[in-house]
């Protein structure tokens, strides 16, 4: 990295010169600072939408069961409420990437993988099969086909780096 010099204004009170290296880890640590903002922004709002979902599920069961013939669950009714308890832990998969990201500052890329197969699964659960075209099928099998793959693949490599980091350290 280059470290000459250059000409800054003013600084906190102090004038004259600063090398790169100052500016560069100003801006890092400023940059740093606004992702903190900005995930735990998204954590307090996805909190709160995980709140109302929860609490719409708890409504619309509510409301299936009493509609008639009450006790009895319709399978229109039971569709709509397996689509929003997939919707929740979709919600729920979201704020653990994003609790994870603030705590780790990383992002678990099998989690990724685990969310977007509940969003497929409940997108497959609501769909009506019968007004849909067989290439649409087909593009969501391969879609489910992919997203399944690529979880194989990425809990392979995390298992496998785990076991190494666990041999490592008896071995240490």
């Amino acid at each position: 990295m280059d470290v000459r010099p250059f000409v800054f204004g003013h600084d906190c009170g102090r004038l004259g010169r600063m090398t790169v290296n100052d500016s560069t880890s100003r801006m890092l640590g400023f940059i740093k600072s606004f992702e903190r903002v900005v995930v735990t922004a998204l954590i307090c709002f996805m909190t709160v939408v995980i709140l109302l979902a929860t609490v719409d599920v708890g409504r619309l069961v509510v409301l299936e069961v009493m509609r008639e013939p009450v006790g009895l669950l319709q399978i229109d009714g039971l569709l709509d409420i397996f689509g929003m308890f997939l919707l929740v832990l979709v919600g729920i998969e979201l704020l653990y990437t994003l609790r994870a990201y603030w705590v780790e500052d990383e992002v678990h890329v099998e989690v990724v993988f685990a969310m977007a197969l509940i969003a497929v699964a409940r997108k497959v659960i609501i769909l009506d099969v019968k007004q849909l075209d067989s290439l649409v099928l087909v593009g969501i099998a391969a879609l489910v086909l992919a997203l399944s793959a690529g979880y194989y693949l990425v809990a392979r490599h995390v298992h496998a780096v785990c076991s190494e980091k666990r041999a490592g350290s008896r071995q240490g």
